[in-house]
């Protein structure tokens, strides 16, 4: 029976995994939030709906995958890391140089594919997630997704609001503590899949 492989367990792990993979949308969210001090409700919502999108999109991804073409998966695995942090570490970087060009009043605000390209960065290596789910039934699979889109979604909409209030307090040196943020956990991410 269906019901049956829903057990208590099986929702704690799908919440332990939801939070381990919220992690640098998070922060990354935070970021955003001092980037643009003054960002309205709509767009923080828009953020963590993007966010939220492709962090269950990668694990399910990975889970086709090894359902399907898994040996072809295996070899672009390797990949991943390098790919989310050369993206990270673009982002942190113009995100830096944009502070120096413009002053305080002149912020720019994080465009639609910034945000596209800040949100595959750090759910990519969320593929890999698809083969520790790999036993889950597909029923167990799409509410796994669900759970960590709706985690992930809390987690980045707090991040950003968290992100706000410190990007008032320290609106000088926010794009470039943003900036900071971003480099860091594409360097974490690259030595992670070292270790």
């Amino acid at each position: 029976m269906i019901l049956t492989n829903f057990t208590f367990l099986f929702f704690i792990n799908c919440v332990l995994l939801g939070i381990g993979l919220a992690m640098d949308a998070f922060t990354v969210s935070i970021a955003n939030g001092m980037h643009e001090p003054n960002i309205k409700t709509r767009k923080t919502f828009f953020i963590a709906l993007l966010f939220a999108f492709f962090q269950s999109l990668m694990p399910l991804i990975g889970w086709i995958c090894v359902h399907t073409i898994v040996e072809k998966f295996s070899q672009f695995a390797k990949f991943v890391p390098w790919i989310a942090f050369a993206l990270l570490i673009f982002l942190g970087v113009k995100m830096i140089i944009n502070s120096r060009k413009k002053e305080k009043d002149d912020k720019i605000a994080i465009g639609f594919l910034a945000l596209i390209v800040q949100a595959i960065a750090t759910s990519i290596d969320a593929l890999s997630v698809g083969f520790t789910i790999s036993e889950y039934s597909i029923y167990q699979a799409g509410i796994c997704f669900i759970i960590i889109a709706l985690i992930t979604f809390t987690i980045c909409f707090s991040g950003v609001l968290i992100g706000k209030k410190f990007g008032k307090i320290f609106s000088s040196k926010a794009e470039i503590i943003g900036g900071i943020i971003l480099i860091v956990i594409g360097l974490e991410i690259l030595i992670d899949s070292f270790i």
